[in-house]
């Protein structure tokens, strides 16, 4: 075998396609979740909070008091910015939600669908060939 032919099986097993699928899955419900958190959920914090955006908030090493993160940004003040620290916790807690979500509802359509009885069996093929065969017979 080739190296170009074992790469071709290695790609297309079953699990690398799923890994794969999984990839572009995880991305589209990362932008999903993203615009939740950005567009619902920073909104009615802002307003809980009195319009704190937490992505503002910094501390200057230099000792300097800047007005804001882009002035010291422009002062290229080195800043420690933990309000990004605290939106990416929020963002954590709010995706962590989504998923635990996401899979309690799918374990409770997984459960439905194990509880559902399952269909009576037919004539196996067996039994369907002996009955012709036993009609076939009586002509």
């Amino acid at each position: 075998m080739s190296f170009f032919s074992d790469f071709k099986k290695f790609l297309m097993k079953g699990d690398i396609v799923a890994l794969a699928t999984a990839v572009v899955i995880g991305a589209a419900f990362k932008t999903i979740i993203d615009s939740v958190v950005k567009d619902v959920i920073t909104p009615i914090i802002g307003m809980l909070t009195g319009g704190l955006d937490f992505t503002k908030k910094f501390i200057s090493l230099d000792g300097v008091n800047y007005e804001s993160l882009e002035a010291a940004r422009e002062a290229k003040a080195a800043v420690i910015t933990y309000g990004n620290l605290i939106q990416a916790i929020i963002n954590f807690i709010i995706v962590g939600l989504f998923i635990f979500l996401f899979l309690k509802y799918y374990d409770k359509t997984k459960k439905k669908e194990e509880a559902k009885p399952a269909a009576p069996a037919g004539p196996t093929q067996e039994e369907l060939l002996m009955e012709i065969r036993d009609e076939l017979r009586k002509k």
